[in-house]
């Protein structure tokens, strides 16, 4: 098959249009139909249905377009280690992470990697479906389980629990629980157990719930659960990070707590000698370094 002509199928199957694929491509419509025609006969098969709204792949046609992506994917993936081959550290970055871990402790400390290196550009993916590094949806993971794929580098940077904080000011107003059976007279701050989250803090919720707790506040990320204690409106199940950024917040009920979370960094195998996962990667070791000591000392 003509690679061209594949490239142009692409463009179409992605825009969905002949025009818009045009535009994209700095082709004229006719001269984009014109290959989409000549691809069609060489391989004897219809690719697309026309109609009205603009067009739509056929069976076949998925199938093309679905090597046709994996082939971009991995020339993206060329290109990319192409130009990190360069000593400078700048370009795009696309960094993927739980929402709670990206909002509450990667992004506060971001503004120190940009003063080391400002013509970095990081695209932050803050969900929590684990994406497919090797197929490229992100270069850099962070995340709370060990990688399975494996051809990834993955480092492990620490270890988290999720445990119950309050404010000084809520605890003063409504005195501090000495055990689950004083809930009864407190506010519980969390994610449901069945929204999305590492199972630690799922199986924690759920024994909590298990109490007789009469009034609760659901977030479905940590960020919204820190909001909520931050107003004074609860006792919040949060991971144990927070209390760098916030150490003014108040541990209750210290033997209750989620199970060890491992976090790990996770990269592609061929993103290797990619200088700016290099950058990333050694920021954030630096970074748990640093947090490390504060918790030991």
């Amino acid at each position: 098959m003509d690679w061209d002509k594949l490239r142009i199928f692409h463009a179409v199957a992605d825009a969905g249009s002949l025009t818009h694929a045009g535009d994209t491509l700095h082709l004229s419509q006719s001269a984009v139909s014109r290959q989409i025609r000549a691809l069609e006969e060489s391989l004897n098969v219809t690719l697309f249905h026309r109609h009205a709204r603009g067009l739509i792949l056929t069976e076949q046609g998925e199938l093309l377009f679905d090597a046709t992506t994996a082939m971009v994917k991995r020339l993206d993936a060329a290109a990319a280690r192409i130009r990190d081959s360069e000593d400078e550290v700048f370009g795009e970055l696309r960094v993927t992470t739980t929402t709670g871990f990206g909002t509450l402790w990667l992004a506060p400390r971001l503004p120190a990697l940009y003063k080391k290196y400002p013509a970095l550009k990081i695209d932050l993916m803050l969900e929590e479906r684990v994406l497919d590094l090797p197929m490229r949806e992100a270069d850099v993971a962070i995340r709370m389980k060990e990688p399975s794929q494996a051809d990834l580098i993955r480092r492990r940077l620490m270890n988290i629990r999720m445990r119950l904080y309050a404010t000084p000011e809520y605890l003063a107003d409504h005195g501090m629980p000495e055990t689950m059976a004083d809930f009864s007279a407190h506010r519980l701050i969390c994610q449901h157990a069945g929204t999305a989250q590492v199972a630690a803090g799922a199986n924690l919720v759920a024994q909590l719930m298990s109490y007789d707790i009469p009034s609760t506040l659901t977030v479905n990320n940590y960020f919204g659960v820190l909001q909520g204690v931050l107003s004074h409106l609860g006792i919040g199940v949060l991971p144990d990070y927070v209390t760098e950024d916030f150490p003014h917040l108040q541990r209750v009920l210290p033997e209750v707590e989620s199970n060890e979370v491992p976090v790990f960094l996770a990269y592609p195998e061929e993103l290797r000698h990619s200088k700016r996962v290099a950058a990333f990667r050694d920021f954030v070791t630096e970074e748990i370094m640093q947090f490390r000591k504060s918790h030991i000392s």
